[in-house]
């Protein structure tokens, strides 16, 4: 995908691969696990998603802000066809973001753009954390990409 083809569109139809399996489903270890398997790193649900991102940033409509030495962006808002779920996605390179909460949890998708990069401590892959949850978002080792689904959009930065 380059980014002449990328649009908000197919890339809403990308992650709607991903989100039609999240309805009614807690956001827990099972969850994190199940999207490790059934969207590995390998596979070509993550290939997709993580070249629309490239692509995406590339032609200039995703992670269009930057703070904080973070670029990032609010792609999709809260979305009844994706299951309630919004989409942001920041680009990351050795740095700790700000502090935050997710009311009703948040799920990752962390794609390194260099090799050895790890967030929270986790390669590439899924990260899946549970309703009630807070961290200084952190990228080591690199730089990587990371996709958050919000339920409802939920999130919380600590002042």
């Amino acid at each position: 995908m380059d980014s002449s083809t990328v649009t908000r569109e197919s890339f809403r139809g990308l992650i709607k691969e991903v989100t039609d399996r999240l309805q009614g489903r807690a956001l827990d270890a099972a969850l994190q696990n199940e999207l490790n398997e059934c969207f590995p790193v390998q596979g070509e649900v993550f290939a997709r998603i993580f070249d629309g991102c490239r692509a995406a940033i590339a032609a200039g409509w995703m992670c269009e802000r930057e703070g904080g030495g973070i670029k990032y962006g609010r792609v999709i808002k809260p979305d009844t066809e994706l299951n309630g779920f919004s989409v942001d996605v920041v680009d990351m390179n050795s740095l700790r973001g700000p502090h935050h909460s997710h009311p009703n949890g948040e799920i990752d998708l962390i794609m390194p753009l260099t090799a050895e990069a790890k967030f929270d401590g986790s390669g590439a892959g899924w990260l899946v954390y549970g309703p009630g949850s807070a961290h200084f978002p952190t990228v080591t080792d690199g730089r990587a990409l990371i996709l958050y689904l919000l339920p409802q959009g939920a999130i919380n930065f600590t002042r």
